[in-house]
Order: C-alpha cells, then structure tokens, then sequence
C-alpha cells in the first residue's frame, strides 16, 4: 500500500452500493445547477461502483455516462507533483533548490515583492509544491480592476494565458507571505505554484508537460483516456462544466493549464490513477511519506501537503460514526479523486459545477456512509 499499512477492504455489497450511488446522482441532478454528474468508489480489491446522470452537452442531447470523459482540474496538481517527486528521485531536480536555478531571471523577476524586496530567490522548488511559497494566486486573486481570471473566465470570457501572461499578473497582487513563512501553520492556495512547477519540469526535460505526463503515469499505468487538454486536438468532447446555470466554454484557457488544472479523464482511469499513486506503483515508499509528511492548514477542514489535500472533519461534527479521512485532490469544476485508508476505498467523479466547491465533499461523505 505504499506509505499506508496494508487495509482490509472494506466488505461491502457492490449491487448495494451501486443503487445507493444511482440514487445519490438522480438526487444531485434535481438540484439547482447540477447538470451532470458522475461519481464511482473501488476498494483496493474490488470492482468498481459507479453511476451517472444528467446530460454530457449543453444542448441536453448528450447522457452522461460513466465512460464520460471530464475535466479533472486541480486534480491535475497530483500528476504534477508525481512527475517533480519522479524527477527529484532521479537527481534531475533538487526540491530544496531556489527556483532560480531552473527558470530565467526575467520569468521570476518581481513576482514576489514585500516592502519593496524583491524575494523570489528565497522561493525554493518544495514551497511551490506544498503551497507555502507565498505567491499570489494567479486564478483566483483580484486585480486593480476588481475582476479575477476565474471570474473572467466564469462569464465566459475566453483567453490563452502563457507562462509569461501568468507572471505578469501575479506582478499585479500582492504575496501573502514571506516565501516559507507559512511551512508548519499554514499554506496559501495558489495555481501560480503550480504554473511555476510545470515550466521547471519543461525546463529540466526539454519536454512539455504533456509528454511527461505521458511517460511518467499514463504509458506506465496504461490510460489511454486520459490526456492534457488541447483545442486544437480532434479527442471525444470532454462533459461540458457549469458556472450555476450557465455553461462555460473556455478551450483556449483550458489549453493552458496543463500543469495546474489541464488534464482530462474518466471515472475508470481516475481510480486507476488513484489506484497507481497509492499503491505504489509511481512513486517509492518514501516519496509518498515525503508528500504527507507535513500537512499545512488552508482553509477549514482543509490542509495541503506536496502535491496534496487532506480532508477531515473533527469528530464533533460527525457524532454518529468516525469522519473519514480523505487524501488525494479536489479541483474547481466540482472534480473530485480521493483515498479513504481507513477503509481502503477510492473515490472520483465531479459534478461539473464551478459555484459549488463544498459539494464533492458532502457527496464523498456520503459514499463513505454507503461502503459502511
């Protein structure tokens, strides 16, 4: 099992769990914005349980199915991370290094300033990856202008966005803290880390993302559904994501976030690549300690290890049975791919729907509940 102690899966009734699941998407798409869903568990053992709804196309001609291809979206962030943790087990990058060995002064220049210091050759390869670098969130952060990218984004305001065009924003916010600062108390979420971490594997390899990811965790784990997104590919639609009731197109900007939130994929393969992280067929043993060695607070009941999310409410708020404890990674479009130890079971899907981040947990607490 990797960094975990060998887990008995859970016994649990597939036919059971499946009608429970089918339940639980029939609900979600009765909702308000919810208009599709895909949701699946697996024990370490067994078959996997999945059920679908809702319709795949804007225009409602398209059913949703478990085969669905989805945006993963900061799901991403865990191939990035596997590739980085790949590369510094292989001596190729040192994770305790200053950025600035690997990207040109011009790149970096300017995007961390604190009291007119410019402090961006304190950011080492680790804080990018466990979120305590301190830079600004190129996604989410404010500008003057008031409007953020995923606002701009949200109302459907496309654009391609280079790893220059990502710096030159970042100039424009403020960091929330001196680079480190936040290691050991708190982290600060940002896909600029992220963005910063997919030029330095580029750099080091002469190789983009997309074919590191592809030699790294697709080829060895035999996906064949799950790629980075690109327009300008000719590849099955991916299930059309929503911001409440209206849906997004944004292809151009979706081809630019290969390393922070570019990558598309399925249930099946999402709980194959679960499966590979986990059980120790990507990464040794002790990469994988490595990565949830330090769990940094983000935000309740959030925390942020290397390439990470850990989710677990304390117990007071879960009176009736132990709150599962859920490793793995959420993304911005309602994508969820997490591993429940305790229990031995993962879980993936995504509701497609931008305004609602808290749902994949509600409806992970739920699937626990059904394998219990």
């Amino acid at each position: 099992m990797g960094a975990f102690d060998a887990v008995a899966s859970s016994p649990m009734n597939p036919h059971d769990v499946e009608e429970k699941l089918r339940r639980l998407v029939h609900r979600q798409v009765a909702n308000k914005n919810v208009s599709n869903i895909v949701v699946g568990l697996q024990s370490t053992d067994g078959p996997i349980v999945s059920a679908a709804a809702g319709h795949a196309d804007a225009d409602g001609l398209v059913a949703m199915t478990t085969d669905t291809p989805y945006y993963l979206a900061s799901i991403t962030k865990m191939y990035t991370a596997t590739v980085l943790m790949t590369l510094a087990g292989a001596g190729t990058i040192d994770l305790d290094a200053a950025i600035s060995t690997y990207l040109p002064a011009d790149l970096i220049r300017n995007i961390h300033v604190i009291d007119g210091t410019d402090l961006g050759d304190q950011i080492t390869v680790a804080m990018l990856l466990n979120q305590t670098s301190g830079l600004a969130d190129y996604f989410g952060g404010t500008t003057k202008s008031g409007v953020s990218v995923e606002d701009d984004l949200k109302e459907g305001h496309d654009r391609a966005l280079s790893i220059e065009t990502i710096m030159d924003i970042v100039r424009g916010l403020p960091p929330q803290f001196a680079p480190g600062a936040g290691s050991g108390r708190k982290a600060h979420y940002s896909d600029t880390n992220y963005a910063l971490l997919g030029a330095i594997i580029e750099s080091v390899t002469e190789k983009t993302v997309a074919d590191n990811f592809q030699d790294a965790i697709f080829s060895p784990l035999g996906l064949t559904n799950t790629y980075v997104f690109d327009h300008t590919e000719a590849r099955p639609k991916p299930a059309a994501m929503y911001f409440k009731a209206r849906a997004v197109e944004i292809p151009l900007a979706m081809s630019s976030f290969a390393p922070d939130g570019g990558v598309v994929s399925t249930l099946a393969e999402s709980l194959r690549f679960l499966q590979g992280f986990f059980g120790g067929e990507l990464l040794k043993e002790d990469q994988l300690k490595f990565m949830m060695r330090q769990w940094n607070r983000l935000f309740f009941p959030l925390q942020y290890g290397s390439g990470l999310m850990r989710f677990k409410l304390p117990r007071w708020m879960s009176p009736f049975m132990a709150p599962p404890e859920l490793i793995g990674h959420s993304g911005s479009t309602g994508s969820f791919a997490f591993y429940e130890p305790a229990r031995g079971v993962y879980m993936a899907g995504t509701v497609n729907q931008m305004a609602n981040p808290g749902r994949p947990f509600r409806i992970m607490t739920q699937m626990v509940r059904f394998v219990d």
